[in-house]
């Protein structure tokens, strides 16, 4: 499997990306707002663009579909609830839904609402496993729920979903915040070693060659990854005075969510 990241560079810091099997050339385009670099991409390297996947439903992640659909024929594919709201989908997926691509390429459907109600990552089950999670889990932080969201529901993704895969996954989001997200867990967590020791690597990275996270990494500077961190609960109460001593998972996760709105 060949992962080509795309940087639009645009204001909303979007990143796109084609999953290529590397027998036949066939990709698939998961959220190519920036139309042009993806179909660039894809003339100069010998690739065929002959499937476009949505993790949800917000213009910056569909805005370029028409574009690759015009050009090359491409199938949509979104959530099976999208259709109103994902203009042109040919193909509705679930949970345990595959997509392949090529003669070589699996990726597996995961249903993870929380950002919006119907929103797709997708995994795949190679040896070096991947986790394209557009606007669910970012590297070091976590979705907002401002545009059709909910935060319990986001919860819920990560921890019996997320939280889960293999610590070797790597972590593909729809948008570059990296280090704007460190900050947010060092003003969460101060003695975070390893977020700290990051920060630097990152800031003021160029996102076309920007790091890429496991999820293993994900659970030492995420905050919304470190629940049970006492020193996440302690700053916590020093906000919230009506906090529990022993919060639950949950509440510690919306807590997390409520301040990074306002962040």
């Amino acid at each position: 499997m060949i992962v080509e990241r795309i940087w639009t560079g645009n204001a909303y810091r979007n990143f796109n990306y084609l999953i290529v099997c590397p027998e036949s050339g066939e990709a698939l385009a998961i959220d190519p707002l920036d139309h042009q670099r993806c179909l660039a991409a894809a003339k100069a390297k010998g690739w065929e663009i002959t499937q476009i996947l949505n993790t949800h439903e917000h213009h910056d992640h569909t805005g370029g579909n028409a574009a690759v659909v015009a050009a090359t024929g491409a199938k949509v594919i979104a959530h099976y609830k999208s259709g109103s709201r994902i203009s042109g989908v040919d193909r509705g997926v679930e949970a345990g839904d595959v997509i392949k691509v090529g003669k070589t390429v699996e990726l597996e459907c995961m249903d993870t609402p929380g950002h919006t109600m119907c929103h797709i990552c997708l995994r795949s089950h190679t040896d070096n496993p991947a986790l394209f999670s557009g606007d669910t889990l970012f590297n070091a932080g976590a979705g907002n729920c401002h545009n059709g969201g909910n935060p319990e529901d986001l919860y819920t993704t990560f921890v019996e979903q997320l939280a889960r895969l293999p610590a070797d996954t790597r972590v593909y989001p729809g948008h570059d915040y990296i280090e704007n997200n460190l900050r947010f867990t060092l003003a969460r967590e101060p003695d975070n070693v390893a977020a700290r020791a990051l920060l630097p690597d990152v800031a003021g990275q160029d996102p076309a060659g920007g790091r890429v996270t496991t999820l293993q990494e994900e659970k030492q500077i995420n905050t919304f990854l470190r629940l049970s961190s006492p020193s996440v609960i302690a700053a916590l109460r020093e906000v919230f005075s009506d906090l529990p001593e022993n919060p639950d998972p949950k509440t510690v996760f919306l807590k997390l969510r409520e301040l990074r709105n306002k962040w």
